[in-house]
């Protein structure tokens, strides 16, 4: 029985390319899982040196830095992932685990005291807000402005632009601070960091800051409510984690997989490119279907299954080639939590009611999570 909406399912079967009207162009969104794998490597082609241009719908009302290092291309974008790659992968570390489990404890805890909550605002953005924090390595108070942000620091409610800039003044205010006295959080980091031969500049640090806030929140949120959803509407699925710890991997692997929130992503031919039938002009854009990707039946066996055991699983939520996305270890590392606490304190999570939310275009109609979540937590009897 099929468990996931796939609006990509027919074009991806037939033609392997949808074209999705967008600002002056169409633009065509690459589905099939070999096809999104082969142009995320080939960056001579399908070029990240894009300024505002790599999201879709283009972000140039939305922030006035370019994103760093996911809108440049190689040998550039190795250079400056080199810089802070290190500072992400310390969210594999047993003391960035343990403050995360702290944290999960405390919001669960809380959870289980009320007698209904809003999985999307009241236990989800919190979590991520504050796992944020410790990914930052600032304060946790911060955690509270990051919280008054909503899901997206940019998409979430009318006023998109004016977020965006309140961001910037909250960076800059930041890095002013660090350049005062530079520590060893993350903008310390860059501001200290030596980028050939030279300190980074402004322009490079907040780009750099902006990808932290406006890719690094959002995602996580929406696949920890997702993934809450789940377990609220299937209660054997968490009987199932329970009876063998050892699932959660691959159940966290999962819940990215189906639950991936971010549909596709642009990339711009620097010259004319006929992309499975459809032309792209030089300085026009083409995207990557992450989405559609992680449903192709090539790759995953009842791809359009929710499996909490699949193994193999090649999903590309995290990117593919070189713009993995960094902050994949720290998501891994709140999932994995989130999915190992539940297990251990409680017993059942009851859907009270949901407004799903959908992604609506002229090329497709695509379910993305929810609007709002109640959800009744109940604790593991003996816990």
């Amino acid at each position: 029985m099929a468990d996931i909406p796939d609006p990509f399912r027919d074009a991806r079967r037939t033609r392997g390319v949808v074209g999705l009207p967008a600002d002056d162009e169409t633009i065509p969104m690459i589905l099939r899982h070999e096809d999104v794998r082969k142009a995320a490597k080939d960056w001579k082609t399908f070029s990240s040196d894009a300024p505002f241009r790599v999201p879709i719908p283009s972000e140039e009302h939305l922030r006035s830095v370019r994103q760093l290092p996911i809108e440049t291309d190689p040998p550039l974008h190795t250079e400056y992932r080199e810089l802070v790659e290190p500072f992400f992968l310390r969210a594999k570390q047993p003391a960035f685990v343990a403050r995360v489990e702290t944290i999960v404890d405390r919001l669960l805890s809380e959870a289980l005291a009320r007698d209904t909550l809003e999985a999307v605002g009241d236990l989800a953005v919190p979590l991520q807000s504050r796992a944020l924090t410790v990914l930052l390595d600032v304060p946790e108070s911060e955690a509270e402005r990051f919280i008054g942000w909503g899901v997206h620091v940019f998409h979430h409610g009318p006023n998109g632009g004016e977020k965006g800039k309140d961001l910037e003044r909250y960076l800059n205010e930041q890095f002013d601070k660090a350049a005062a006295n530079p520590g060893d959080d993350f903008y310390g980091l860059l501001t200290k960091a030596q980028f050939r031969g030279r300190p980074l500049t402004r322009a490079e640090q907040l780009g750099f800051a902006n990808l932290m806030f406006a890719g690094g929140r959002d995602t996580v949120i929406h696949s920890v409510a997702c993934a809450l959803g789940y377990l609220a509407e299937r209660p054997e699925a968490l009987d199932f984690l329970r009876a063998d710890p050892s699932r959660i991997v691959l159940a966290s692997e999962e819940f990215f997989r189906v639950y991936m929130p971010l549909t596709h992503i642009g990339r711009v031919c620097p010259a004319d490119t006929d992309v499975h039938g459809m032309t792209v002009k030089a300085g026009d854009r083409a995207s990557l279907c992450w989405a559609s990707a992680n449903l192709d039946e090539t790759a995953f066996a009842a791809a359009d299954e929710i499996r909490l055991d699949r193994r193999p699983n090649p999903h590309v939520s995290f990117g593919f080639g070189a713009h993995l996305c960094l902050g994949a270890a720290h998501a891994r590392t709140v999932m994995r939590t989130l999915l190992e606490r539940l297990c251990q304190g409680v017993g059942r999570i009851e859907l009270v009611s949901k407004v799903n939310r959908v992604e609506h275009t002229t090329a497709y109609d695509r379910p993305l999570g929810y609007e709002s979540l109640v959800v009744r937590l109940l604790p593991l009897a003996g816990s």
